[in-house]
């Protein structure tokens, strides 16, 4: 489990999850109209639009306020036109950071981006410097009370997943993207409960912080660029050792 994945499920612990809950509704609502402006209204032939449907539901976003999402990315209805954009740059330590933003004006995320990025000790990179550190990836979560391992890596297995890991509470399936849909349907006709599905993006190496101070700054940097409005998902390559983590989420 990577120490990226370690501190989310920590913060959702503290109840940070639902402070964000608000935005967490505004990035859904953007990334249907998005998904629908490029591929389509039509979730049965646009695999991304299908995805994000579901992880709107997941979320207790209302199916009305989905289909007037999807009306205003295939311009049925009138509302602002948003383009995901992608940002990468380095944490304190070395630390990879892939940034994804919707936005209604790349000129100004990118300035504020960029400034967070320098306020909390990080740097801006130019594009592709730290992209090929990490691989695209659908990952679903399931509670263990809900499946065995054994089950679970069987089932998944046959629908097309990589990979089962042990996250605490929770198993986390790996899939490669095109078949994330697949294998939570399997999943769910199962009678087995999907807690999650998403696409993300995993680091292929990780940068070990050990130093307490260190990986201070570096989780100060996430939690800023996290809490910008327009950003939708941070992804990073650090690893924090438990014992470390622990302490600095105290």
């Amino acid at each position: 489990m990577s120490g990226h994945s370690k501190w989310h499920s920590i913060k959702h612990k503290k109840g940070a999850a639902d402070k964000a809950r608000g935005k967490l509704f505004a990035v859904l609502i953007r990334q249907i109209e998005v998904a629908a402006r490029s591929g389509g209204g039509d979730p049965d032939s646009n695999a991304t639009l299908r995805t994000m449907i579901g992880k709107a539901r997941e979320n207790s976003v209302p199916m009305d306020t989905i289909q007037r999402a999807i009306k205003r990315g295939t311009g049925e209805e009138e509302g602002v036109t948003y383009e995901q954009v992608t940002y990468e740059g380095y944490a304190p330590g070395g630390v990879a950071v892939i940034v994804q933003a919707l936005t209604d004006n790349r000129n100004r995320t990118s300035a504020e981006v960029k400034n967070i990025f320098s306020r909390n000790g990080g740097s801006f990179a130019e594009p592709g410097a730290v992209a090929w550190q990490f691989e695209r990836k659908g990952i679903l979560l399931v509670d263990k009370a809900a499946a065995s391992e054994d089950d679970l890596m069987l089932l998944a297995a046959d629908a097309g997943a990589e990979d089962i890991q042990d996250l605490g509470d929770t198993w986390q399936v790996v899939t490669p993207p095109t078949e994330l849909h697949a294998v939570r349907t399997a999943i769910g006709e199962a009678g087995t409960a999907v807690k999650s599905a998403d696409l993300t993006m995993i680091p292929t190496t990780s940068v070990p912080l050990e130093d307490e101070g260190q990986a201070k700054q570096v989780l100060r940097l996430m939690d800023a660029l996290e809490d910008h409005d327009d950003v939708e998902a941070v992804y990073a390559n650090f690893d924090i050792p438990d014992a470390v983590l622990e302490a600095v989420s105290a």
